[in-house]
C-alpha cells in the first residue's frame, strides 16, 4: 500500500512539475518575460536543466538585463566545458553593442572546431539559433574540412536558401543525395518550393544544369530520377520518360514508375506522350494484367479524341473485339469488359446492347468486388435509359453485399443520384447526409456539393419545377446528350431568371460549353458568375476555370493571372487556393513558388 501511495505522489508532482513547465513557456511566448523569468527560475532551483538555464538566459535578453544574462552564462562556463556557450556569450555581448568583444567570442567558438570537429554541430546550430548565419556555415564547413566523414550538406542547403542563394541550395541538397540517395524524397519537396511549371523559370534552369553536370561526372540512377522529377515539374512529360527509360534499363525489375507516369500523362491530358508510354509498357511487359492495363487507357484517349465521329468509334470498337479475341472474355479481362460495356452505352449510345453484354459477364465466376464492378456499371447504363428503379435495385444489392465498404459509399451515391433525377429530391437528401461523413472524401464532396444544390433550391418553388429542369439536365450531361442539355439550361436561364438556380444553371452550362469546345460561350457564363454572384458558393469555381481559359486555351496569362490573384485575396478558403497562388507565382515569374 505504501509503494502505491508513494508511486501516486510521485506521480502526481511529476505532473505539476510539468504543468509548471508549460506555464512557464506560455508566459514565455505571451512576451510575459518578467513571469517566464521567475518561472523558469523555480523551476531550475528545484531540478538544475540545461534547458531552464537557456530559457533564463534567453529571457533575460528579452527583458535587456543582459549583465545578468552575461553572469548566467559565464556560471554556466564554469560548470561545463561546453563551447557553443563561447557563441552565447559573444551574442551577448553583441545585443550590448559591444561587436568587436562579440566577434572575439565567435572566433573563439570556431577555433574549438580545430580542436575538436565534434563540437561542429552544437556551434554551427547555437550560431542558426541567433541568426549568425555566416558563421554557422563557416562552422559547418571547417568541420567537413577537418574530418571529412562528416556530411552537414542538408544544414548549410537550408541556410543558403534563407539567404536566398538558391543555387548553393540546390548544389548542398544535391551533394547531400550523393552522400545519402535514399534522401532524394525529402530534397524534392525541399526543391517544390523553389522550381515552377515554367521551364525558362531561372531556378529551374539552374536545378536542371547543376543536375546534367552530376549525371555526367557520376552516372547514377537518382540523377535520372531527379531529372525525371523536373521535367513533370515543368510538364515536359516526353523527357521525364527518356530519364524513366534509362532508370528502368539499368535494373529492368518494374514498370511501376513508368505506368505512374504514364498515368500523369493521362490525366494532364498529354495523350500523345501517354501513348508513347504505354507502347513501351506493351514492349516490355509480359505481365498480363500491366498489358491489359496500358491497352484500357489507350482505348480510353482513342475514346476521349473520337468523339461523335462514327468511323473512329467503329475503329475502336474493332480494338476492343481484338483484344477479346487475343485474351478472352475471362475473369482477367473483367475491366476490359466493363470498359467496352460503358463505350458501347455512352459513346456509341446503344444501351440494350450494352446491358446483354455486361449480364452475360456477371455470369462469371467473378469475386464480389468484381461482381459489385460489373453491377454498378449496369446501374449506369439503366440510368442511362431512364430506367430508375431498375438501377436502384442494382445500387442496392452492391450496399447490402459490400457493405461500409468504398465500392458501398458510391453505391450509396449513386442512389441518391438516381433519386435526385427521378425528382425524387426528399429521398435523395436524406442518403446524401449520410454520405458527407463518408471515408471517401472525393465521395463526401461530391455528396455535400448535390445535397447543397437540392436544399438551396427545392423551397423555393412548391412544384420545384426550376429544380427538376436542372436535373433533367443533369441527366442528359449524364447521358452524353451535351446539346439538349445546354438547350434546356437555356429554358431555365429564360424562365427562372433571377432565382437561386440561376448561377448553377450558368456553371453547369459553362462546363458543357468547354465539353463541347464552344470556349468563346463558356468565358461569357463564367463571366457572368463572377459579375453577378460573387459572394456565391461558385465564384471561386468560376474564377479557377475562367483562369484555366486564359492561360490554356486563349493564350491570354495577364487575364488568368488577375483571376488567381482574386481567389488568393477573396477566396481563402478555395479549395482552389493552393492551385490558384501557385499559378499566380508562375505566371508572375517569381524566383520561388
Amino acid at each position: 500500500m505504501r509503494q502505491i501511495i508513494l508511486c501516486l505522489t510521485l506521480l502526481s508532482c511529476g505532473f505539476l512539475f510539468s504543468q509548471s513547465e508549460q506555464l512557464a513557456d506560455d508566459y514565455f511566448k505571451r512576451g510575459e518575460f518578467d513571469k517566464a523569468l521567475l518561472s523558469y527560475q523555480k523551476l531550475n532551483e528545484k531540478k538544475r536543466n540545461s534547458k531552464y538555464i537557456d530559457k533564463i538566459i534567453e529571457t533575460l535578453q528579452q527583458l535587456e538585463r543582459y549583465d545578468e544574462a552575461q553572469e548566467e552564462i559565464l556560471r554556466r562556463m564554469k560548470e561545463i566545458k561546453y563551447p557553443p556557450l563561447l557563441v552565447e556569450l559573444g551574442y551577448n555581448y553583441q545585443l550590448k553593442d559591444s561587436l568587436e568583444l562579440a566577434k572575439k567570442y565567435y572566433l573563439e567558438a570556431i577555433a574549438k572546431v580545430e580542436e575538436r570537429p565534434a563540437y561542429t554541430y552544437g556551434i554551427a546550430k547555437k550560431f542558426e539559433d541567433h541568426s549568425l548565419l555566416d558563421e554557422a556555415l563557416l562552422t559547418y564547413k571547417k568541420g567537413m574540412e577537418l574530418n571529412p566523414d562528416y556530411n552537414f550538406n542538408m544544414q548549410m542547403a537550408r541556410i543558403y536558401g534563407e539567404q536566398g542563394n538558391i543555387e548553393l541550395l540546390f548544389s548542398n541538397y544535391l551533394d547531400y543525395v550523393e552522400f545519402k540517395p535514399e534522401f532524394i524524397s525529402t530534397a524534392k519537396r525541399a526543391f517544390s518550393d523553389f522550381v515552377s511549371e515554367n521551364k525558362d523559370n531561372e531556378n529551374n534552369l539552374t536545378l536542371k544544369t547543376l543536375l546534367l553536370k552530376k549525371s555526367q561526372s557520376n552516372p547514377q540512377p537518382f540523377w535520372n530520377d531527379m531529372l525525371s522529377w523536373l521535367y513533370i515539374q515543368q510538364k515536359e512529360y516526353n523527357k521525364a520518360f527518356i530519364q524513366e527509360k534509362a532508370i528502368y534499363r539499368r535494373s529492368r525489375e518494374s514498370l511501376s514508375r513508368i505506368i505512374d507516369l504514364a498515368l500523369t500523362t493521362v490525366k494532364q491530358k498529354d495523350y500523345k506522350s501517354a501513348n508513347s508510354i504505354f507502347e513501351f509498357v506493351l514492349e516490355n511487359s509480359q505481365d498480363i494484367n500491366t498489358v491489359l492495363t496500358a491497352h484500357q487507357y489507350m482505348l480510353e484517349i482513342d475514346i476521349e479524341n473520337a468523339g461523335t465521329n462514327q468511323k473512329l468509334l467503329s475503329e475502336i470498337d474493332e480494338k476492343f473485339n481484338k483484344l477479346f479475341f487475343e485474351f478472352g472474355k475471362y475473369e482477367q479481362t473483367i475491366a476490359l469488359q466493363i470498359a467496352y460495356g460503358n463505350f458501347i452505352a455512352f459513346n456509341k449510345q446503344q444501351p440494350k446492347e450494352a446491358s446483354d453484354f455486361l449480364k452475360k459477364s456477371l455470369e462469371l465466376n467473378l469475386s464480389t468486388f468484381q461482381e459489385a464492378t460489373v453491377k454498378l456499371k449496369l446501374g449506369d447504363i439503366l440510368v442511362f435509359q431512364e430506367r430508375f428503379n431498375e438501377a436502384l435495385i442494382y445500387y442496392t444489392q452492391i450496399q447490402t453485399n459490400l457493405k461500409n465498404s468504398t465500392i458501398s459509399q458510391e453505391a450509396r451515391f449513386k442512389v441518391a443520384k438516381t433519386s435526385y433525377y427521378k425528382g425524387d429530391f426528399e429521398w435523395a437528401e436524406s442518403q446524401l447526409k449520410i454520405l458527407k461523413s463518408s471515408t471517401s472524401q472525393l465521395i463526401a464532396n461530391d455528396a455535400l456539393e448535390l445535397k447543397l444544390l437540392i436544399s438551396d433550391n427545392k423551397d423555393e418553388d412548391s412544384l420545384q419545377t426550376a429544380l427538376k429542369l436542372y436535373s433533367k439536365a443533369d441527366l442528359m450531361s449524364f447521358q452524353n446528350k451535351n446539346s439538349e442539355a445546354i438547350t434546356l439550361l437555356d429554358k431555365i436561364l429564360t424562365e427562372h431568371k433571377g432565382e437561386s438556380i440561376e448561377d448553377q444553371a450558368l456553371y453547369m452550362q459553362a462546363k458543357l460549353y468547354e465539353k463541347t469546345k464552344q470556349i468563346d460561350k463558356a468565358v461569357a457564363n463564367y463571366e457572368y458568375i463572377i459579375a453577378n454572384y460573387r459572394d456565391e458558393i461558385l465564384a471561386d469555381d468560376s474564377h479557377f476555370y475562367l483562369a484555366e481559359l486564359y492561360q490554356d486555351r486563349l493564350a491570354q496569362p495577364e487575364k488568368a493571372k488577375v483571376l488567381y490573384e482574386n481567389i488568393i485575396f477573396n477566396h481563402e478558403d478555395s479549395i482552389y487556393f493552393i492551385e490558384a497562388r501557385k499559378r499566380f507565382r508562375m505566371l508572375r515569374g517569381d524566383a520561388i513558388n
